[in-house]
């Protein structure tokens, strides 16, 4: 069933430090009004990149994770900056996180972390045909680049150190597409 989207009839704004708070005064199709809240990021999007170093094999990253006060392994990910797309964000973080640069470099889909309350979107970028190149990033310490398989993503999901929503949603998302590529 497809629905009218409910009127905005206010929207105040507050800062909220690296994102903006946006109170909306919302009116149903069935008359119902309700306050929502919601943030916005400051910036222009984000970028998780599925590094693949041949066709069986991406590339992991273990770096410190502040939210949860432990090392994290993930994928490479970071902010777009003011001026590049997708794609060049992602190979530049893929240089300054991991030492890789990617000749093939392709946007899968946008993923959201929590749209019922955020804005903020991530780029899931697949980064193939990798070649080491290594620019400085604002990483405080050296990330460690840890090689998995594909075919154990199963055991990877176990681990407690690997945790991070869009990282998991990422690599199956990243696996299908390359079975469809490879038939």
């Amino acid at each position: 069933m497809s629905r009218r989207l409910p009127t905005i009839h206010r929207i105040t704004e507050h800062d909220a430090g690296p994102y903006r708070l946006e109170r909306l005064d919302l009116e149903f199709a069935n008359g119902e009004r309700r306050h929502y809240e919601r943030l916005h990021g400051r910036g222009h999007g984000a970028v998780v990149v599925v590094p693949m170093i041949d066709d069986d094999t991406v590339l992991l990253v273990r770096e410190y994770a502040a939210g949860v006060h432990r090392y994290e392994l993930g994928l490479v990910k970071g902010r777009i900056d003011a001026g590049e797309t997708p794609e060049q964000a992602a190979d530049r973080e893929l240089k300054e996180e991991a030492g890789y640069g990617a000749r093939d470099v392709r946007v899968l889909r946008a993923l959201t972390l929590a749209p019922t309350y955020m804005s903020h979107q991530a780029h899931l970028v697949i980064a193939r045909d990798l070649y080491p190149e290594r620019l400085p990033g604002d990483e405080p310490e050296e990330l460690e680049v840890v090689p998995w398989k594909l075919d154990a993503l199963h055991e990877l999901i176990l681990r407690e150190d690997f945790s991070e929503g869009r990282s998991i949603a990422a690599l199956f998302i990243a696996r299908e597409w390359l079975r469809m590529q490879s038939r």
